[in-house]
């Protein structure tokens, strides 16, 4: 990421932050973060001052702080990435991190090799810019284009970008960056098979109680039963089988779902001028 030598890169960075140019889906809760998009204001070294009235930390600042050396993933896979510690203790996960470095010159390294490359890079970008890449277009539902990917993700790995960046911000205790990729999660055009590798992810890397995304996947596929049936029963089974929570959160819903349309319906019972059941003569 970003070192010393590359200042006015950065700088050039948070500008183009500050001023952007200008199916299946989980519908159920696509809303829940509609119109948020990266604002440069949200990082910590934007204009204007905080509401205790402390002055503001310009950006040429964070760049002067120390550079740290993060080791992500493992082997041959494994990634070197740089970045400023002072933005990166805006984290309290790196914050602590960096409590274990000395003054007397040795070197500040954080080893990641439990995490993926890509998700580290997209949350480094986050810091920088106070977005990452593919951003969403303003006034829309969608997301930039990526030349290098299919307009409809058939295998799930796009939703699994964001994902990852999501238990990525979990971990590291960035709250508006896990409503950022949450957000973009909505967008995303994906299949049936797609949504059952992206809810696979999300039963196994997520608490029981996080509702912000098991609860939209529950809800999808409560309300989609006819598409279990044509696209992805296999994999739906599977999925019930390894995870039993999944299967229980959609049983749930779709039991929910039966209650609420009985209690409808003994509030608003049908008129007398509906066609009855057909009386037998009995003769």
């Amino acid at each position: 990421m970003a070192d010393d030598s590359s200042l006015e890169h950065d700088v050039a960075l948070v500008d183009q932050a500050a001023n952007p140019g200008a199916d299946v889906d989980m519908t159920e809760d696509a809303d829940a973060g509609e119109g948020e998009v990266g604002d440069a204001s949200e990082l910590p070294f934007a204009e204007g001052e905080e509401a205790d009235n402390t002055p503001r930390v310009t950006f040429m600042s964070y760049l002067s702080s120390p550079v740290v050396t993060l080791i992500v993933g493992q082997g041959d896979t494994a990634a070197v990435l740089t970045a400023h510690q002072s933005l990166l203790v805006q984290s309290p996960w790196f914050a602590q991190a960096c409590e274990q470095f000395t003054e007397d010159g040795s070197p500040r390294q954080i080893v990641l090799d439990s995490d993926d490359v890509d998700a580290v890079g997209s949350f480094l970008e986050y810091l920088y810019t106070g977005d990452y890449f593919p951003r969403k277009v303003a006034g829309t539902r969608s997301l930039e284009q990526d030349p290098s990917l299919p307009a409809v993700d058939e295998s799930g790995e796009q939703l699994l970008r964001h994902a990852r960046i999501y238990t990525l911000a979990e971990k590291f205790g960035i709250e508006k960056l896990k409503s950022l990729a949450t957000s973009k999660i909505h967008c995303v055009n994906s299949t049936a098979k797609g949504e059952i590798t992206y809810a696979r992810y999300v039963y196994k890397y997520t608490t029981k109680d996080d509702s912000t995304v098991r609860a939209p996947i529950a809800n999808f596929w409560a309300t989609r039963s006819h598409t279990l049936r044509s696209e992805a029963e296999d994999e739906f089974r599977s999925l019930c089988l390894e995870f039993p929570e999944f299967g229980y959160d959609v049983l749930t819903r779709v039991l929910d779902e039966k209650l609420k349309r009985e209690k409808n319906e003994k509030m608003h019972p049908a008129s007398s001028s509906a066609r009855k059941r057909a009386r037998h003569s009995g003769v």
